[in-house]
């Protein structure tokens, strides 16, 4: 592997483009019966009324950072850089606001509504992010060529990247704990969606690989994501979900910019998102750094690296 041996402390990013953290709150509040069940039948519409944090407000992308309490039965403690539909929503909010809001949860969609501010004085925000032990390694762009790293898929076969040149992989950083719509599953749909294309096309191109990386290793046994595979129905010949050494799999996210962390050793996952493509030769042929590309998108990206 070309990568640096050593290994330093390092300070994790708290300003993860979208993540998962913070701890489960002593109050909690779950989904109003009544407004859950009277749109369930046709949308499988779900509403929690949630307290949180507000840590970073953006109007102008319809989404605001909120560090928000435990979901009894959907959901842990998280931060979540969720959407709002309308932006002025985010009126008059700032950092450390305590407020109440509305989670909706659809299939394949999620967003916030009916913010309210709650009396009462500003949240301080965390001082000082926690250490970290992680392996120094060098930043990937595109073109440049991806060192070797091993994973085990959900079969418990050994994967080797330097046994898939020859192949376009795709790749992508997942875990199976993650619910919200329109962060996993969300980056999962885009790989199936992508998957049944390239399989379907009549292009002749069958040298592609899809590898979705978890994030948690410790929880996300082999067995635990062959069956959270089975959701997807992947042709194991082309998609596998794969495991490994947490070194590694931190190594190799933070070539691209990944970066996933606990902020206490019993906290959730706190992570940003990042989806990659290797070409036929080994190099880097696309970044992306949010989880709304579409599957044509990496279709098409996946065609060209495969050439």
């Amino acid at each position: 592997m070309n990568r640096c041996l050593a290994f330093a402390l390092a300070i994790s990013v708290v300003w993860a483009l979208v993540g998962v953290a913070c701890r489960p709150a002593n109050t909690t509040q779950t989904a109003n019966p009544a407004s859950a069940n009277s749109a369930a039948s046709s949308t499988n519409r779900q509403t929690y009324e949630v307290k949180g944090v507000v840590k970073e407000v953006m109007p102008e992308r319809k989404k605001a950072k909120i560090a928000h309490e435990e979901i009894p039965g959907y959901m842990e403690a998280m931060t979540m850089l969720l959407d709002v539909k309308d932006a002025a929503e985010l009126k008059d909010l700032q950092a450390g606001d305590n407020i109440m809001f509305r989670m909706v949860v659809l299939e394949n969609d999620g967003w916030i509504e009916n913010i309210r501010k709650l009396d009462g004085p500003r949240t301080p925000l965390p001082a000082d992010p926690p250490l970290r032990r992680v392996a120094i390694v060098e930043a990937l762009g595109v073109g440049d060529a991806v060192p070797e790293y091993t994973f085990t898929n959900m079969l418990g076969q050994v994967v080797k990247l330097s046994e898939l040149k020859g192949r376009a992989v795709g790749l992508t950083f997942i875990f199976t704990r993650c619910p919200f719509p329109t962060f996993c599953p969300r980056l999962n749909t885009s790989f199936q969606q992508a998957h049944n294309k390239l399989k379907a096309s009549t292009s002749g191109v069958t040298n592609w690989t899809l590898l979705s990386i978890t994030m948690d290793p410790e929880y996300d046994t082999v067995t635990r994501l062959k069956d959270y595979a089975q959701r997807y129905n992947p042709d194991t010949n082309h998609w596998q979900f794969v495991t490994g050494d947490l070194t590694d799999i931190t190594a190799i996210g933070e070539q691209f910019g990944l970066q996933f962390w606990r902020p206490k050793p019993n906290d959730p996952i706190s992570h940003n998102v990042r989806t990659v493509v290797i070409d036929a030769k080994g190099r880097v042929q696309w970044i992306s750094n949010d989880n709304e590309f579409k599957s044509d998108d990496l279709v098409d990206q996946m065609m060209k690296a495969a050439r």
